[in-house]
């Protein structure tokens, strides 16, 4: 998985019941964009470092922008 930053990240939920998460890269770690990832979350506005699991995936900031 690749990001830059200002792309978001999708978290789908893993069980029934929870609930799909968007945020907003800050920051990657690694110059060839891969995590872990600082990520401002779009429902809570807190940051946090997170290294994504299969059930993420990335939506880069162009296609972002056009929602």
């Amino acid at each position: 998985m690749n990001a830059q930053v200002g792309d978001r990240i999708v978290l789908e939920g893993t069980h029934l019941g929870d609930s799909r998460r968007i945020g907003e890269i800050l920051a990657v770690g690694h110059p060839d964009g891969s995590p872990p990832y600082e990520v401002r979350w779009l429902d809570s506005d807190r940051t946090t470092l997170i290294f994504p699991g299969p059930e993420a995936h990335i939506t880069p900031r162009v296609a972002a922008a056009r929602h």
